[in-house]
């Protein structure tokens, strides 16, 4: 990945945002393990949930390796420009967080599995960075799909709060907001470990254990 610098750490200046393009960049139709179309359409027993927790090559590993996940994808959401490229995201001036789309069955795993995988997986107290890589397109952020996804993520949130208060952590920083557009990244960086296996993975969470109920059971 790109590493960024203090500079990237703030908002685009609205004077600076890059215009981006009317069309969307190319990517891959199929996702790279599972086969099934990268964009859809879906099953409609499925439901999509969107994350950004830092390089979305590992981030995206951790989710493709769920039991119940349909496909995942990475993209660039939470910015103004609109079909942004991956350089572009990276110079500060669009705005997008890089972020993993889940396309998964809420019969097989809940999407409180996947807020607990998304807290255990990053720190969520850093800001604009996610350890050395730096820069907006790094923040934590969930971008909800309706009522049920914005009041769990929620709920997540103050749940984990509290066990990050309870080990002496910082406050977190994550971004909880509907979920905008999702503008899918290019072809290369699509499930980009499974391609590269021993490629940059920059992933690693507090240690905190995330203490969100479960299908109504406590872990």
């Amino acid at each position: 990945m790109l590493f960024g610098n203090s500079e990237k750490t703030a908002s685009p200046d609205p004077r600076r945002v890059l215009p981006g393009r009317d069309e969307p960049i190319r990517t891959a139709d199929h996702h790279a393990i599972t086969g099934n179309p990268l964009k859809g359409p879906y099953p409609e027993h499925l439901e999509i949930a969107d994350f950004g927790l830092g390089c979305f090559w590992g981030a995206e590993r951790i989710f493709w390796q769920m039991e119940g996940v349909w496909i995942t994808a990475v993209g660039y959401q939470g910015g103004v420009t609109p079909n942004p490229t991956y350089q572009e995201v990276c110079s500060g001036r669009t705005g997008h967080t890089e972020a993993v789309r889940v396309v998964y069955d809420p019969s097989i795993v809940a999407y409180e599995d996947l807020l607990r995988a998304f807290w255990e997986a990053h720190d969520p107290t850093q800001g604009m960075r996610q350890g050395n890589d730096i820069g907006t397109q790094y923040r934590s952020a969930i971008y909800t799909h309706g009522a049920a996804q914005a009041e769990a993520a929620e709920y997540s949130r103050a749940m984990y709060q509290d066990a990050l208060d309870a080990k002496g952590e910082g406050r977190i920083t994550t971004e909880i907001a509907p979920a905008p557009d999702f503008f899918f990244a290019e072809d290369y960086h699509q499930q980009y470990l499974e391609k590269n296996p021993d490629g940059y993975c920059g992933i690693g969470g507090t240690g905190v254990v995330c203490p969100i109920l479960s299908r109504g059971k406590a872990d």
